[in-house]
């Protein structure tokens, strides 16, 4: 990519990134639980629009890590992406309407595909849900190409919605946040405190980014923010809090190949993107 080129692509970013984008998207999140079909789907969309600022779509392979339900594929394929889903439950497919065709069913910290053979590794609101985020995160920057796109993005556990059904009672305590919302509703949260949500930071993830010399740190912003309200992820401690969703974009670096792989686990159970 050239000087020009980026310049271009910085310039798109900022157009894409304005208040009233921030207004839409947090009016839709207020009925995320009553209609998932249009904030999912509005999601799906702002997501793709916002991965293209960052890399060119048409005819690259993009993985989905945690694909849930299925509303990206529509919008990744429309974009032109050859786009593979993977989930733990692959009939979690089928919510979106969308076909099972060509979705993986596997662990995000095991991923089955083969060493570099993704153009794009893609995650919307998966890491939080994982118990060790840096395997899954080791895991995309495996399967990723050299010079190919990481795009990741979460809740942190300090955002206003990091507790998700159980917020804003987790700032007293994930377990007695659990235990007010059985109480209150009858049933336990689907998102259950160190069972199936944890405790994830910015300051965490970025550690780990900039200590993986696989990886190079692209871009770092909150994902539903205006551009001129990037300055939070700049600021220690408030960028836990205010940043509500973070976005990491990493780009795979081109000189150093995978980490020693044996021969069998480059091919036996794995697929060739």
């Amino acid at each position: 990519m050239t000087a020009a080129d980026d310049r271009t692509l910085r310039a798109a970013r900022r157009r894409f990134a304005t208040l009233r984008r921030s207004v839409t998207l947090f009016r839709a999140f207020l009925v995320e639980q009553t209609d998932p079909d249009h904030f999912y789907g509005l999601l799906a969309a702002d997501s793709v629009r916002q991965v293209s600022g960052y890399a060119e779509l048409a005819g690259r392979t993009v993985l989905d890590v945690g694909g849930g339900p299925g509303y990206f594929a529509a919008a990744f394929r429309a974009a032109g992406a050859r786009y593979v889903g993977l989930d733990p439950d692959v009939g979690d497919f089928s919510a979106a309407g969308e076909s099972v065709a060509g979705m993986l069913r596997g662990s995000g910290t095991a991923l089955p595909v083969r060493t570099g053979s993704v153009d794009v590794t893609f995650s919307s609101n998966v890491v939080e849900h994982v118990a060790e985020p840096p395997r899954m995160l080791d895991e995309m920057v495996r399967v990723t190409r050299p010079g190919g796109l990481l795009f990741v993005s979460y809740t942190p556990w300090l955002s206003p919605w990091g507790g998700h059904e159980t917020a804003p009672w987790h700032y007293l305590g994930g377990h007695r946040a659990r235990r007010r919302y059985e109480r209150r509703m009858g049933r336990p949260p689907k998102n259950r405190f160190r069972e199936t949500l944890f405790p994830v930071s910015i300051a965490g993830t970025l550690r780990w980014a900039r200590g993986n010399g696989d990886v190079e740190v692209v871009d770092a912003l909150p994902r539903y923010h205006p551009w001129w309200a990037r300055w939070v992820i700049r600021v220690p401690g408030v960028r836990e809090v205010v940043a509500w969703n973070f976005v990491l974009v990493l780009r795979r670096t081109v000189g150093r190949q995978p980490d020693a792989v044996k021969k069998s686990e480059l091919t036996g159970g794995r697929v060739a993107m």
